[in-house]
């Protein structure tokens, strides 16, 4: 089959590589769309902890279940699925407590703990084995590529529902990218008040108000960022901030504009390197609750799976461009260098 790989930090190429053989309690899945997002290229440079090299990327992915190992149920060949990415050991007590995203045993494959397109080979391939922990079937009505974006789903709905949004509350997101725009939808469909978006591309920030945002702020058109993002909520800030952006200034951002008392989700620095330098009685003084948000536990995916199908969420205006497994290299060009507006690049293998 081809196959992404990553034969050393830095560097990539598209191979022929054996297909794989789903072990017990595993499915192998026929990749139908598959797509690349910025913490790929952590992974790419070697910066994500437990990668090992020669890998196989790809954690945005859907496809139909062709063999299954021993031990699967619920699951047949033939099902349409999605996958999210994180497999616990099972045993730790994260992952007793559903926490599997943030296991004990990260990184040991020896224990049962898979990442998938992280430590263990992904879905930039045609052929993918992963855990049957990990994999959703779709609900009907969905296609490929709303597949592909299962984890993702996850992730936003997982940082927004980490804040303990209500209705009637004011939010906003921070970075316009994938995961902005889904919470945006997220939390309009869970009846926010007020939301407004915010980063530094005017047309991703059109896009927001469009899938469901009130306000834009882009931050580089305004002298105070901070004082912009609580114009929109009458000059006291938003009860609740969402960031997806994973820089200093997004996540600095995030805890100046909060009004006091509110709550904060950090959830774009997913790798190491970024330091965070802050007033620490902006968050004392303001009486703020700080959470960090990586993944998605205790199959949260499933009900954003559902939230796609209900229509409240429409993943399609994400989906830029479409190419083959063999243009990788132009998809991954386009993506990181965000050349032509692309956000998410969907690969057919």
């Amino acid at each position: 089959m081809k196959a992404v790989v990553y034969p050393e930090p830095n560097k990539f190429e598209i191979r022929d590589v054996p297909v794989p053989e789903p072990r017990p309690e595993e499915v192998l899945i026929k990749v139908r769309a598959t797509t690349i997002c910025a913490t790929d290229m952590k992974i790419f440079t070697g910066k994500f902890p437990g990668t090992r090299f020669p890998h196989i990327p790809g954690h945005e992915w859907g496809g139909d279940v062709v063999a299954v190992g021993k031990g699967v149920d619920g699951v047949k060949v033939g099902d349409r699925v999605g996958v999210e990415v994180h497999v616990g050991c099972g045993k730790c007590q994260p992952c007793i407590n559903g926490m599997y995203n943030i296991c004990e045993n990260y990184g040991d494959i020896a224990s049962g703990h898979q990442h998938i397109g992280f430590t263990v080979p992904g879905g930039l391939a045609e052929y993918c084995a992963v855990s049957i922990k990990a994999v959703h079937r779709l609900p009907p009505g969905l296609d490929y590529d709303e597949a592909a974006f299962t984890d993702n789903i996850g992730v936003a709905l997982h940082a927004v529902e980490r804040t303990g949004l209500r209705p009637g509350e004011n939010i906003a997101v921070i970075g316009p990218g994938a995961f902005g725009q889904l919470a945006v939808q997220i939390a309009r469909s869970m009846a926010a008040g007020k939301i407004a978006i915010v980063g530094t591309r005017a047309e991703r920030l059109q896009m927001g108000l469009k899938l469901g945002a009130d306000e834009a702020v882009n931050v580089s058109e305004v002298g105070d960022p901070v004082a912009a993002v609580k114009k929109c909520f009458d000059g006291k800030g938003p009860d609740v901030v969402v960031e997806f952006a994973g820089t200093e200034s997004a996540a600095h951002l995030a805890l100046s504009c909060a009004r006091r008392g509110g709550r904060v989700t950090l959830a774009g620095a997913t790798g190491p390197g970024r330091n965070l330098n802050i007033d620490l009685s902006v968050i004392v003084r303001g009486h703020l609750d700080v959470f960090g948000s990586v993944a998605n536990p205790r199959w949260v995916s499933a009900r954003g799976l559902r939230m796609i199908e209900r229509g409240v969420v429409d993943v399609k205006p994400l989906i830029t461009h479409h190419m083959s497994l063999a243009e990788f290299p132009t998809a991954w060009q386009m993506t990181h260098q965000r050349e032509d507006g692309a956000i998410r690049v969907m690969l057919d293998p």
